[in-house]
């Protein structure tokens, strides 16, 4: 299992809590000793520029973020490639499913999994994604970009309680027929985090639904950071999406 990650996603980029100082470090704290973390790289602009229009780009590079937002896509575009062959996990930061061509807001400036899907299409390596978003927040932007693209479906489980939240997932990824799956992957639906409703395991038991429909059908799959606040959990919850993922 490949890990992407940069030492600059611990730079505190801004004042909003996706930056916020010890974030990161929680994070790939338990990953650090058992997996191989590759350092990312940032993304092409041709990849940005083909999915964010060139109004939003100068927009988030007067804000002086661009480095910090192409250097996450880049990292999810890595996760992406090496996921058309193995499980890989962007660890990344700022996140990017509310992000959409030619906006932003929620903490979040270029769309990681729009940036990583597009340079997948583009290449001729997929014709065909699915991504399941189970971060609290419903992924507006990813959901305006593929808007009317019938080569990408997504998902957004809401379910009202724990069993239901997992049979919404599982429903979605049963319909699912695709070269790849992508896991905007937000824990901030934990119940130490905003959303108080899925505990730790669950994140353990999607990451195994993935896994299992991906073996099933042949797609990769990956999965990048979106949401998740509480530094106390994020690491183990990471961790146990993570070993879902790779069959742990």
């Amino acid at each position: 299992m490949k890990i992407i990650f940069h030492k600059n996603f611990y730079s505190v980029y801004t004042s909003d809590p996706a930056a916020a100082a010890g974030r990161m470090e929680a994070a790939i704290k338990p990953l650090k000793n058992n997996f191989d973390i590759l350092e990312a790289a940032p993304a092409e602009p041709r990849d940005i520029e083909a999915v964010h229009s060139a109004s939003h780009i100068a927009h988030v590079r007067q804000l002086g973020l661009y480095n910090m937002a192409a250097l996450a896509a880049g990292g999810a575009v890595q996760a992406a490639v090496i996921g058309l062959k193995e499980p890989a996990f962007a660890l990344i930061r700022p996140p990017g499913h509310h992000a959409s061509q030619g906006s932003s807001w929620g903490f979040c400036y270029f769309n990681n999994m729009a940036v990583a899907l597009a340079h997948l299409f583009r290449g001729g390596q997929i014709k065909t994604a699915a991504v399941l978003d189970f971060d609290l927040h419903f992924g507006d932007g990813t959901v305006d970009i593929f808007s009317g693209n019938s080569a990408v479906s997504v998902g957004n489980p809401d379910g009202s309680n724990r069993k239901t939240f997992l049979r919404e997932v599982e429903s979605f990824l049963q319909d699912q027929q695709v070269d790849i799956i992508g896991i905007s992957a937000g824990f901030d639906y934990h119940e130490k985090d905003w959303g108080g409703l899925l505990m730790t395991e669950d994140y353990l038991v999607m990451g195994r639904m993935v896994k299992e429909r991906a073996l099933e059908t042949g797609a990769g799959y990956f999965a990048i950071l979106e949401g998740g606040y509480n530094h106390s959990v994020l690491g183990q919850n990471v961790l146990a999406l993570i070993e879902g993922m790779i069959g742990a």
